[in-house]
This record gives C-alpha cells, sequence and structure tokens, in this order.
C-alpha cells in the first residue's frame, strides 16, 4: 500500500512539473524573454550523467543500508531525516537540470526526438524517482517515531 502511495505521488509531482514547465515557456515565449548567456557561455554546461548515475547509487545504498541494517544511527527520527535531506539533495539535480533546459537551453525541447535527449531525460526521471523514493523512505522513519 504504501509504495502505491509513493508512485501515485512521484505521479502527481511529474505531472505538476510537467505543468508548471508549459507555464513558463509560454510566459517566456509571450514576453520574448532570451537567456541572459549568450551562446558560447550556454555550451559551457554539460550533461554529465555521472553525477546523476551517482546519485541513482546514493539512493540504492541508502535504502540497502536501512534495509539490512534497520538503522544507521539507531535513532529513527535522525535516520529519518537523513533520508529527507539526502532524498532532496538528489531531487535536486534533476531539478537543476530541468531550470537549465528551460531558460538557457530552450531550443533543445524541440528537438526531443532526438535519442541523446530522450536518454538524459529518462536518465533525470529516474534520479527523480529514485530521490522521491528516499524522500519516502524518510518519511515513513520519522512518523515510524512518531506513532
Amino acid at each position: 500500500m504504501e509504495i502505491w502511495l509513493a508512485a501515485i505521488g512521484f505521479v502527481l509531482t511529474g505531472a505538476l512539473m510537467m505543468a508548471i514547465t508549459l507555464l513558463v515557456q509560454r510566459a517566456l515565449a509571450r514576453t520574448g524573454g532570451a537567456s541572459v548567456l549568450n551562446k558560447p557561455q550556454r555550451q559551457q554546461h554539460k550533461r554529465n550523467t555521472a553525477v546523476l548515475w551517482g546519485m541513482i547509487l546514493l539512493a540504492f545504498v541508502y535504502a540497502g543500508l536501512l534495509r539490512s541494517l534497520r538503522t544507521l544511527t539507531g535513532m529513527s527520527m535522525l535516520d529519518g531525516s537523513i533520508g529527507l535531506a539526502l532524498g532532496l539533495y538528489i531531487c535536486a539535480h534533476p531539478a537543476a537540470n530541468a531550470v537549465n533546459i528551460l531558460f538557457f537551453e530552450r531550443d533543445a525541447l524541440r528537438h526531443i526526438t532526438e535519442w541523446s535527449l530522450v536518454r538524459w531525460l529518462a536518465l533525470n526521471l529516474a534520479v527523480l524517482l529514485a530521490g522521491w523514493m528516499v524522500i519516502f523512505l524518510g518519511l515513513r522513519r520519522l512518523v515510524e517515531t512518531a506513532v
């Protein structure tokens, strides 16, 4: 039951992010808002897949340690707080990539059929899902202590 709640929350969060993305794009298109960075500065931002894979690995390590050891610190509240902070940190990377695409690489979304961009977006969604699950595990630990 709990995993279904987490999955529903993830889907709703993703839908909300997509809606916000469309609203921001339309607002920028109406105002003619161009990015403040010139072309050479925009090219400096590289898509670092190693960092994203590292975030997924970090999420699996946290979940695996909680599953095998039952506790990391001996205090469920501290374990939950670590999970929340770690999950938010993991989710921050795809969020930063989304902001970069929205504001600095707006042309990239027009070329969504390119496989490299599709793989990049899928990896970002996987990292977001992993971060969401870590947040869920952390919240569950916090709730266990309160009940």
